[in-house]
């Protein structure tokens, strides 16, 4: 069996009384695309930064390309790609500067960095702004042109923390094309997102982490089948006339009343339909949905704010 890029056991990082990551144990496999979930605060920034080997480890274990980050941290930073939350290029310098300078941080012969932009630029379809300055380009071809920067060094394995947040749908939608594509060459991804369409779209495994701990393990679909149903019914009352869960007994597996809205959890929306319609309740409106990775993931966190 391959033997896997990252792997920890028990790993925790605190900082002073405060425990970010609480004895979490994982591994990532070459070739795979793997996420970490959780809202602010949950630790997945922190378990990034410890396998980027830029964050000591405060107890446990952890090996990234089977070394430990905190005796070979060079050797393991230069077999990375990393694009992390802010995207920190320079933006004075051209699209071409930000890519040859930091190639240069990798002691990459010129030519071969020359002969990389090309191929990352045509990758990035950022090839006509060659020549441009960094500072008027979108939100969207900064981030490319990020991600094309951490390919720079041809890394081993690339982490990337909230790739997509703060775009538009489009340019979330071209960036996530232009990670399939990675995915495709066989590039292992690490991934932390506050989307889960996203983590649907884009992951073969991972962890929803609450409050430094790992609560949950699996694929997108696994995670579904296992702490949601096949469907999810939404039903809106008028203000003040949301009917009780006694009243709504026997229509689903699970149900959960909102604010705004009561969500039954079925197997069968068609049947629970039926049934609410031999129940005299005030419906202002339904939907019928699948279910999703974030019905899981609010499972499993709560819904509560988290600053």
């Amino acid at each position: 069996m391959t033997e896997p890029l990252v792997c920890a056991s028990n790993l925790t990082k605190h900082f002073g009384d405060f425990v970010a990551v609480d004895s979490v144990d994982f591994s990532v496999k070459p070739g795979e695309v793997f996420g970490f979930l959780g809202p602010n605060g949950a630790g997945k920034s922190s378990t990034m930064k410890m396998i980027g080997a830029v964050s000591p480890v405060t107890d446990g274990a952890l090996t990234v390309f089977g070394l430990d980050p905190d005796q070979d941290g060079p050797a393991i930073r230069g077999r990375l790609g990393v694009v992390p939350q802010d995207n920190l290029l320079d933006t004075e310098l051209t699209v071409f500067e930000n890519l040859f300078i930091y190639g240069r941080y990798f002691d990459l012969p010129k030519p071969v960095i020359r002969d990389r932009i090309d191929e990352l630029l045509d990758f990035a379809q950022l090839g006509e702004r060659r020549n441009d300055l960094v500072e008027p380009l979108s939100g969207g071809m900064k981030r490319r042109l990020t991600i094309a920067r951490a390919l720079i060094n041809q890394p081993d394995l690339m982490l990337l923390d909230e790739p997509t947040t703060g775009l538009d749908p489009q340019a979330r939608h071209a960036l996530w094309d232009r990670l399939y594509r990675l995915k495709q060459q066989g590039v292992t991804l690490i991934i932390t997102t506050h989307y889960m369409d996203e983590a649907e779209q884009l992951c073969d495994r991972l962890v929803v982490m609450d409050k430094g701990k790992i609560v949950a393990e699996g694929s997108p679909q696994e995670l579904i089948e296992r702490y949601a149903t096949r469907e999810v019914v939404e039903l809106r009352f008028p203000i003040g006339e949301t009917p009780g869960e006694d009243k709504l007994d026997g229509l689903a597996k699970r149900i959960e009343a909102l604010p705004d809205r009561t969500l039954l959890y079925t197997d069968n929306a068609e049947q629970s339909l039926l049934d609410l319609n031999e129940r005299p309740l005030p419906i202002e409106s339904t939907i019928v949905r699948r279910a999703t990775l974030e019905d899981v993931f609010l499972r499993l966190t709560g819904r509560t704010l988290v600053d």
